[in-house]
């Protein structure tokens, strides 16, 4: 059997899977077409807009995807098979129940964001603590998102690097101020066109080209460094298979949804696009390149970028080595903006101060980017090692919110305490083991990482049904 078969055999599980266990979880969670949404009981032109569920779609996955389901995937490929198994297991049964659930708990809550969410669900200090951690979050991922492009810009145009970041810093600033249909709404699904378009084009020229799909793959871990799949390739492929991040981004759209019965197509759909678009970039790292060591290799020579520039030039041309550059550059922007966004409306909502006037809005994003300026002037190389644990830990909460609030109206909660308990032990073990953590033995830290992946089921178990002081009662 040729092994290209085992790409369709993948692409096949995520597609089933979106249409069978999406609505199965779309069942669990009660979604009623007829229940108005936020976006329909509180316009306010601004942040809630309606828009139609294709154009909602396409934003979403612009939102979520930055350049995670394009670098984490082709870092991941070093590990072999095991890559794939993640990225579609992971977007059926975590990434996709995570992001369904951030989304319509937003829309259930009048449009809540991540820190209410998880206060509604497990309580006023987990809330307090998602409040700091979000906005800190969404900062750092917005700084990096500016430095990064304007890096590429730089070695692309020859233009200093300062004038890009002014450049576009103006543009998120708009991005971030204005109307939601305005420039996001407009733009996004021209930019959410040419990310679909580019993840095709590469799969298909690799069957052009006759390539052999995976040639050195092995059902054993490969990566070249002999680092352990567990718990790296958890944290290494994120927004291919389950990112935290996406938490910050859902409650936008959530705004904007003109009924539930999108909901999954929207939420969970777009998650199951982005586990396409790693599946396709991860096969093209293990693919193109006829060993973990040459993949190693390209990646030691400029990094993920690097590789998404020769394997697009290799199998586009010279119209691929464009859209390439431009997809590298695009893809951050398009998440950066989105963060600052997010950002401003978590701080706007924890002082319930409104942002349908153009002066509340301007008094929190002056502030935030002054900060982020600042912050784009310092060395993030440091700091961005941690992100990938914050991004899994913040999905983690969000799941143990999501079981949270099944369990409490009688529903199966295993949908999401079954990946809760599985990120728990992930996260843990990660930050234990590693040297940007405690650097525990990994022994030791896997044994640590299992009890407390035991004790927050056993503690949610016990705890879980209990209301939460403020929660609504009628979601």
């Amino acid at each position: 059997m040729p092994n290209y078969i085992y790409f369709f055999i993948a692409l096949a599980t995520l597609l089933v899977g979106y249409k069978v266990y999406g609505t199965i979880v779309e069942k669990i969670f009660g979604a009623d077409p007829e229940r108005k949404t936020p976006a329909i009981t509180q316009p306010d032109g601004v942040d809630y807009v309606p828009m139609g569920r294709a154009r909602v779609w396409l934003i979403q996955l612009l939102n979520i995807a930055g350049i995670g389901p394009i670098f984490g995937p082709i870092l991941g490929a070093l590990y072999g098979p095991a890559a794939l198994f993640w990225i579609v297991l992971g977007s059926i049964f975590a990434g996709g129940v995570h992001d369904y659930f951030s989304g319509m708990l937003s829309i259930r809550y009048k449009g809540a964001n991540v820190p209410t969410i998880v206060g509604y669900n497990l309580g006023a200090i987990f809330k307090r603590i998602m409040q700091v951690f979000s906005i800190v979050l969404l900062l750092l991922v917005g700084v990096v998102f500016v430095t990064a492009p304007a890096m590429l810009l730089q070695n692309l145009t020859e233009i200093d690097k300062v004038i890009w970041l002014v450049i576009i810093f103006i543009y998120y600033f708009a991005a971030t101020i204005l109307p939601i249909d305005k420039i996001v709404g407009k733009l996004y699904p021209v930019f959410g066109a040419i990310l679909l378009i580019m993840a095709a084009g590469m799969v298909i020229m690799l069957f052009v080209k006759g390539y052999n799909f995976y040639p050195a793959a092995e059902m054993v871990n490969q990566e070249p460094k002999g680092l352990p799949i567990w718990p790296l390739l958890f944290i290494t492929i994120a927004c291919g298979a389950l990112s935290g991040f996406h938490a910050t981004q859902s409650p936008i759209m959530a705004r904007c949804v003109e009924h539930e019965g999108q909901g999954k197509s929207i939420f969970y759909g777009s998650m199951i696009g982005e586990g396409v678009i790693a599946l396709i970039w991860a096969t093209v790292g293990m693919t193109f390149y006829q060993s973990p060591e040459m993949l190693q290799a390209a990646l030691a020579n400029g990094g993920p970028a690097n590789v998404v520039n020769e394997t697009s030039i290799a199998l586009m041309g010279s119209i691929g080595g464009f859209l390439a550059v431009l997809g590298v550059i695009i893809l951050p922007i398009t998440s950066g903006d989105t963060a600052f966004r997010a950002a401003r409306l978590t701080i706007a909502e924890s002082f319930s101060y409104s942002q349908k006037p153009n002066l509340n809005r301007l008094f929190i994003a002056v502030p935030l980017f002054l900060i982020g300026a600042l912050l784009s002037q310092i060395d993030f190389n440091i700091i961005w090692r941690y992100f990938g644990w914050a991004n899994q830990t913040l999905a983690t909460v969000v799941l143990w919110a999501s079981a949270a609030y099944l369990y409490r109206k009688g529903k199966l909660h295993f949908i999401a305490s079954i990946p809760a308990t599985l990120m728990t032990a992930v996260t843990v073990t990660f930050i234990l083991s590693q040297k940007i953590g405690f650097n525990l033995p990994m022994d030791i830290s896997n044994i640590v990482g299992i009890i407390a992946a035991v004790v927050s089921l056993g503690a949610f178990l016990a705890m879980g049904k209990k209301p939460v002081l403020g929660a609504p009662t009628d979601t």
